[in-house]
């Protein structure tokens, strides 16, 4: 409804349906980067998956460093007497991601502080330091291969 009403939409259930994609949502936490981009693939091969959106911020991450793959999805709702095709955001990470995204959501959200140049570099910092993480750890799953 919030964003019904930021964007001045009417707050009716067919407006509700074809303007907001990401009434539901789930975030899929994988060990390697080389996963995020397998499990994609893979939902994308699904014949009853319809994609609607594909926002790639592993390769291109965020100003702030944010990365993650965001799909959104249609896909079939059975119910009794009919199926209804329902929009999902599919959020892909990996854990290093998800550790940085997580806590900067706190420190920037979470507290109502303002936050200044120096808090944005030392995040930006952070976020280049999980990306060689998540680097490193798929070099040494390859090594071990």
């Amino acid at each position: 409804m919030n964003k019904m009403q930021k964007r001045g939409l009417p707050l009716d259930f067919p407006t509700m349906q074809a303007n907001i994609m990401d009434v539901a949502g789930v975030r899929v936490i994988c060990s390697f980067e080389e996963d995020v981009f397998f499990l994609a693939k893979c939902l994308k091969g699904q014949s009853d998956i319809e994609i609607i959106t594909e926002k790639d911020y592993i390769s291109h991450p965020k100003p702030n460093g944010y990365r993650s793959l965001h799909l959104t999805i249609r896909l079939p709702v059975f119910f009794a007497e009919k199926e209804v095709h329902v929009p999902v955001e599919i959020q892909l990470r990996t854990i290093a991601m998800d550790f940085w995204a997580s806590l900067e959501h706190t420190i920037r959200y979470k507290k109502n502080l303002p936050i200044n140049t120096e808090i944005e570099t030392e995040l930006k910092e952070c976020a280049d330091s999980s990306r060689e993480w998540d680097t490193k750890m798929e070099r040494l799953l390859h090594l071990m291969r």
